[in-house]
């Protein structure tokens, strides 16, 4: 709408470990069987016949809900051309050696059987002993406990007492650490524990990391179960025994009595064993903090394996020195310091994935004849086996014939392949016109918690692998929560299917869903509870553009959106506002021949014409500047605000009477009343696509020139330029006074049960308020519902306010605009006195403490030295409004009590 040449892409990634889950799942619900059940095609055939039924779900919300794509683009990460683009890049990194494989200790997710990213891992903080539920588990496991036992020292009758949450891995003990200068253990440096169940000896090794504070001081050390142990493994030369496989139960090094015991199951063995052989000291309440798998809710077991890596360290300072270099500009700003403090502190990135579903790694273990088992790994990698073939060839000194490639088994992490969609998107990496055109895009906007797994990774590897910024800015928008604020999720039965809002969805069809999907029978029925409360009768059909507006009017920059669908509803009654406001526009146009004036022709304005054509500029231009700064919620507001608060509760209203008249007022009236709906439908046409459009098309045949395009989206978008002959800043400042006037006279007819009569009103006021109400005279009668205002400027020697000026008749009702602008309404009999002096009386009883509390703030010592001049000013303003007031409440309710009287 803007002329500018745009490309949105639609795309999917095949979340790798998401996805497999759910086939898992299914295929145990329906057929009773595991993934180890299916060869890896066998498997893979599951997940494609999944992908294809429900893999379009996302594309049909996104058409269902407006969004302008470019649908002829759509690519998704499994796609042939983007699958070699993935390939090429992880053999490109290798080749410049930012990849590597290395053994090294790896968050390991015993449910999913596979290694997941360092910021994959949720920390929960425990404050003490806790009970969780973890998967694989029918009773809930004990967490945040402090265990202790002693390990007898080696030819001593001493031993040394060890603290530890996690007494199942002691099997896996090769030391126990303390402090050099902690001065309970000096005299066992160097000496050697004897271990109760393998009868291995452990050395006792000094270590500063050791902190002496907690538990005894003396830690065990099992390097292949915990980072810190690795480390010190690291340091004093220390073997590393794995004794938890990678499917969460003991390994045979173990023994027999726990070899296939699962880990938390065998913690109680051990401490049993413990306890037996009376090397068990007690166990206390611990607050400590419990590494959770964001993607299984299990919790993370550390594990030694051979993996994949990305080098982080040099893309990292790449990606901080673009913005602070203004390169890269990441929106809201505040962002930037997370976005530094986490670069700054990067680990490499473990991108290998123990999954079927996924990209194939595409690196090649070599085999060569006459090769041991005992030899050193050797891989090779290229975008094809012949190609990886060659390579070994090259690098060994061999016949590409006499070699035997085997293909890691492993798939790469979903986020590296993500992490290549601004440019393999576009066809790289081939050179095609598309990646020409339009790389680096301009901006990317989405969820601020990717700002790491998805946004840095992009910014890193376009920058490796294109030489290329992917993008000039990142827009963040904030989560979007159910209405109590909490994430959503399917577990807690309050995730929102924007399908549902938009067509309506009964509760019966909700439960059905939960029904359908992969929740244990214990989740299923926590969630079906959750919607049986917050959607008794369902959910109300609210329409696209309802919940496309309701979205946009919430701040996206800052604070997280609590989604209620309550508030969609209301945008919907947005809607038959809408509706009704252009049934009423047509009424109008279409009962005259007389054509609307063009846009930059209407200028025989009256007051409230100058003053709606000036609403109207103000809001475009409000609209530009939120719009630049990408703040929608400001747009909303202004479109919301001028639709309903402007045009349709005032001037429509106002020019009811007006349109009446077959004169050149009504002639422009119409004019005007076109444009500002006209020009409203546009201005809300890329927010509410649907409706606008349609409302557009039928406004269109009273159009005074032919429109550009047959469609409103195609339509140029309105500008403040375009308007500013009718900007009136004086109009829209002096209607701020007449508006609080019609809310007082609107109250005081109120007051006196006044619903049909048309009372005269006296306003006394100041000579300058005077000239206002006089200069829009028909809007305050019109709108205020009276017959006429009568005006009142004390000690005036203007003679036009003085032909106008007339007192207002004693024993009158008063209301109060401002303290220096008061109404009077003559009270009639039939009037509920007694009920209007309870409200007087309950005004006055909130305005007296407040007033009292800014008396005793500007009463302090120092209230004149530390506020300054311009607040002191303000609070002397409040003082006198308040004061007024209670000066008029006190005179109406002297007026109100003699009327009492003498009825």
């Amino acid at each position: 709408m803007q002329g500018h040449r745009v490309l949105w892409v639609p795309g999917c990634d095949h979340a790798g470990i998401a996805t497999q889950t759910v086939v898992e799942r299914r295929l145990w619900r329906e057929q009773a069987k595991r993934r180890q059940d299916f060869t890896r095609e066998e498997f893979l055939q599951e997940v494609w016949k999944w992908k294809n039924e429900k893999g379009d779900e996302i594309y049909h919300q996104l058409r269902k809900l407006g969004a302008s794509l470019d649908w002829s683009r759509a690519c998704f990460t499994m796609d042939p051309d983007f699958s070699r683009a993935v390939t090429v890049a992880f053999v490109r990194l290798c080749d410049s050696g930012l990849i590597y494989r290395s053994e090294g200790l790896v968050n390991w997710s015993c449910a999913l059987e596979s290694a997941i990213s360092d910021i994959e891992v949720d920390s929960k903080e425990l404050p003490g002993q806790t009970m969780l539920s973890v998967p694989g588990y029918e009773n809930k496991v004990e967490f945040g406990t402090m265990f202790s036992f002693a390990y007898p020292i080696e030819g001593h009758n001493v031993e040394v007492e060890v603290s530890t949450t996690r007494p199942e891995t002691m099997l896996g003990d090769v030391a126990v650490a303390v402090h050099p200068d902690d001065p309970r253990y000096q005299a066992v440096h160097g000496k050697q524990c004897r271990h109760p169940f393998n009868n291995r000896l452990l050395p006792i090794i000094t270590d500063p990391v050791v902190d002496m504070k907690l538990g005894t001081g003396a830690v065990k050390v099992t390097p292949a179960h915990d980072h810190t142990d690795f480390l010190l493994s690291q340091r004093h030369s220390l073997p590393r025994l794995t004794v938890i496989g990678g499917d969460g139960t003991m390994t045979p090094s173990c023994g027999q009595w726990l070899e296939g015991v699962k880990r938390f199951d065998a913690r109680h063995l051990v401490v049993d064993a413990l306890v037996e052989k009376n090397l068990f000291r007690g166990k206390k309440s611990h607050a400590t903090t419990l590494p959770v798998c964001s993607r299984s809710g299990d919790i993370i077991e550390p594990l030694l394996k051979k993996q994949w890596f990305v080098h982080c360290e040099e893309m990292a300072k790449k990606a901080i020195q673009a913005v602070e270099d203004g390169q890269l500009e990441i929106i809201p700003h505040y962002y930037t310091k997370t976005w530094k403090n986490w670069l700054s502190n990067i680990s490499d990135w473990c991108i290998s994935r123990q999954l079927w579903w996924g990209h194939q790694i595409p690196a090649y273990q070599v085999e060569l004849p006459n090769s041991t088992d005992k030899q050193e790994e050797q891989w090779v990698w290229g975008e094809s086996e012949g190609e990886a073939r060659q390579r070994a060839a090259v690098k060994y000194g061999v016949k590409p014939e006499a070699i035997t490639l085997t293909q890691d088994p492993d798939v790469l992490d979903t986020w590296f392949s993500s992490g290549l969609f601004p440019f393999a998107m576009l066809g790289w990496p081939e050179q095609t016109p598309d990646l020409q055109q339009f790389y680096p895009n301009s901006i990317l906007e989405t969820g601020s918690d990717l700002i790491f797994f998805w946004v840095a990774r992009m910014i890193m590897l376009g920058t490796e692998l294109i030489g290329q910024l992917p993008f000039k800015q990142v827009l963040f928008h904030s989560l979007v929560r159910d209405k109590y604020g909490r994430k959503m999720s399917k577990s807690l039965g309050n995730v929102i299917d924007p399908l549902d809002v938009i067509q309506g969805v009964s509760l019966k069809r909700l439960q059905e869903k939960v029904k359908e999907g992969n929740l244990d029978p214990r989740e299923q029925l926590v969630a079906m509870e959750a919607q049986r409360k917050d959607f008794p009768e369902g959910i109300p059909e609210c329409g696209t553009d309802a919940l496309r507006f309701a979205l946009c009017l919430h701040k996206m920059q800052g604070e997280d959106i609590n989604l209620s669908v309550s508030q969609v509803l209301s945008y919907r009654h947005f809607c038959n506002k809408m509706w009704q406001s252009l049934r009423f526009t047509l009424g109008v146009l279409g009962k005259h021949t007389t054509p609307v004036e063009k846009l930059e022709e209407t200028t025989r304005l009256s007051s409230m014409d100058r003053w709606i054509c000036s609403r109207l500029y103000s809001t475009v231009l409000r609209c530009e500047q939120a719009f630049e700064l990408y703040e929608l919620h400001a747009v909303t507001a202004a479109l919301y605000s001028f639709w309903v608060h402007n045009l349709c509760d005032v001037y429509m209203e106002h020019v009811k009477p007006v349109l009446v008249q077959e004169d050149e007022g009504a002639v422009v009236a119409r004019s005007v009343l076109y444009h500002c709906v006209s020009v409203s439908l546009a201005l809300l046409s890329p927010f509410m696509p649907f409706i606008t459009e349609e409302l557009w098309q039928r406004l269109q045949p009273f159009s005074p020139e032919p429109a550009a395009q047959s469609s409103l989206c195609l339509q140029p978008y309105p500008r403040s330029s375009q308007l500013v002959h009718w900007h009136f800043p004086e109009e829209e400042k002096d209607f701020l006074l007449v508006q609080e006037v019609i809310r007082v006279a609107r109250s005081l007819r109120s007051q006196c049960g006044m619903t049909k009569e048309k009372p005269v009103i006296w306003a006394v006021c100041t000579p300058s308020q005077a000239k206002v109400l006089l200069h829009f005279g028909s809007a305050v009668w019109t709108l205020s519902r009276i017959s006429s205002l009568q005006i009142y400027c004390p000690d005036t020697v203007d003679p036009l306010l003085s032909a106008h000026s007339a007192s207002p008749p004693k024993g009158s009702l008063v209301g109060l605009v401002d303290h220096t602008c008061q109404l009077h309404l003559h009270v009639q009999s039939g009037m509920n006195v007694d009920n209007q002096i309870l409200q007087l009386c309950k005004r006055r009883d909130k305005i007296i403490p407040k007033l009292d509390e800014i008396l005793y703030r500007v009463g302090s010592p120092d209230y004149l030295t530390k506020v300054p001049a311009h607040i002191r000013q303000q609070m002397d303003n409040k003082v006198s409004a308040l004061q007024q007031e209670l000066k008029t409440i006190k005179d109406q309710l002297k007026v109100l009590h003699d009327t009492q009287t003498t009825q």
